[in-house]
């Protein structure tokens, strides 16, 4: 005969002391999600006790630090407060109409060759800061020196 071996303990998931530890389980995490989304509330809470309850903000151009380009300061105005904002003016824009002022433009034009200048217009697309943009603005730049061949591009492909 087969001595009788003792038999092993099955667990049961659905035993008391299993069940209390789950549940202990499921509650810390509930009280660590809770925790969380408490300090992102309080974050906000204070970036918007740092700003302003003030609805109607004037923005100034952007004036660079040196020269006519590069990082500089925007001063903003709403009743009694002043604040100043980073701001930065690319060095490759020249133009008359500000960076703050952005145009959606048509294709470049001929070459008049009286001047020597193709011009194109754009219309007001978005005025950043409450600048004063104008609706339409005409632009020019000097027609390129030589007129561009397609078969210049071509050159070398096709030889044998």
């Amino acid at each position: 005969m087969e001595a009788e071996r003792p038999r092993r303990r099955q667990r049961d998931p659905q035993h008391p002391s299993r069940m209390q530890v789950r549940g202990l389980y499921l509650l810390l995490v509930l009280i660590l999600l809770a925790a969380s989304s408490e300090a992102g509330k309080n974050k906000k809470e204070k970036v918007k006790k740092n700003g302003s309850d003030c609805e109607e903000w004037r923005w100034g151009p952007c004036v660079p630090n040196s020269k006519d380009c590069g990082v500089g300061f925007r001063e903003g105005t709403c009743n009694e407060e002043t604040k100043k904002l980073k701001c930065k003016i690319p060095c490759n824009w020249k133009k008359e109409f500000g960076a703050d002022c952005k145009y959606k433009f048509e294709s470049w034009g001929g070459c008049d060759s009286a001047t020597g200048l193709k011009s194109r217009s754009g219309t007001l697309k978005k005025a950043l800061y409450n600048a004063e943009c104008q609706e339409t603005i005409q632009v020019t730049k000097p027609c390129s020196p030589k007129a561009k061949s397609k078969s210049k591009a071509r050159k070398g492909k096709g030889k044998d």
